[in-house]
């Protein structure tokens, strides 16, 4: 197809992930093309269970085409929000994260070292333009996959910036033009993540460069899983990224 063509297998119009497109991405044992895998003789399995998340935030800073120094949002501190504080991170930009929860803000902080965090839900305008002397971020991520967020997000950008949508919602997104229109935003979508991104960010870990593996903060066997999913989705258990472990 036309984006297969132009090297952008990630949005292929036929696109058929497992255990999302189609079924059985819990079995024991899966049968793959031998170029869709990428091996690592160094990594461990919780590393390379991190791969995939970290590739999604790679992806979506590569296609902002960040510069060093740059002002960067990022909202939303989970998995992926997280994954891209660390790519933007990595090519040198300035990084402040936005969320609603403490116990993420608080992580944010203490664990991923982010000097600036932002509460969603008091005033983030004013607490961004105090913290950049009067001007608001270059470049906006809204990783959140809410309505409400990502419909708000704009009004963090600077005029002349960059919107990136990092996650998705089943339904319609709405912004008044006018307010689009004076920023002469840059509206990006991003989704899922290419090869190039995968190899980038076995190679970050290989190296030592990020360290994802923080973010575990729960695990469950198959038989404890089923006891403990539902807590998993109550924000109050405090679950940043959780694993399977077999």
């Amino acid at each position: 197809c036309s984006p297969c063509r132009r090297g952008k297998p990630n949005c292929c119009e036929n696109i058929r992930v497992l255990g999302i497109h189609t079924d059985g991405g819990m079995r024991e044992q899966i049968v793959v093309p031998l170029d869709k895998l990428h091996r690592s003789d160094v990594l461990t399995l919780d590393q390379l269970a991190l791969v995939e998340p970290m590739g999604i935030g790679a992806h979506a800073v590569r296609r902002a085409a960040l510069t060093p120094g740059e002002n960067v949002l990022v909202i939303g501190a989970g998995p992926i929000g997280l994954a891209t504080l660390l790519s933007a991170q990595m090519v040198g930009a300035t990084v402040m994260m936005m969320d609603i929860s403490q116990n993420r803000l608080t992580f944010c902080r203490e664990q991923m070292g982010v000097e600036h965090v932002i509460d969603g839900k008091d005033e983030p305008a004013a607490r961004i333009r105090d913290l950049l002397d009067g001007e608001l971020p270059t470049a906006v991520f809204d990783a959140t996959g809410s309505p409400f967020s990502m419909m708000n997000a704009y009004k963090y950008v600077a005029h002349g910036g960059k919107l990136i949508f990092v996650g998705v919602v089943p339904g319609e997104l709405t912004f008044p033009d006018p307010e689009i229109h004076s920023r002469e935003l840059t509206i990006y979508r991003t989704r899922n993540a290419t090869d190039d991104d995968f190899a980038w960010v076995v190679q970050m870990l290989e190296t030592g460069q990020i360290h994802p593996e923080r973010w575990i903060t729960h695990r469950a066997g198959p038989e404890k899983l089923v006891a403990d999913f539902a807590n998993w989705l109550n924000p109050d258990y405090g679950v940043v990224k959780a694993l399977l472990e077999l």
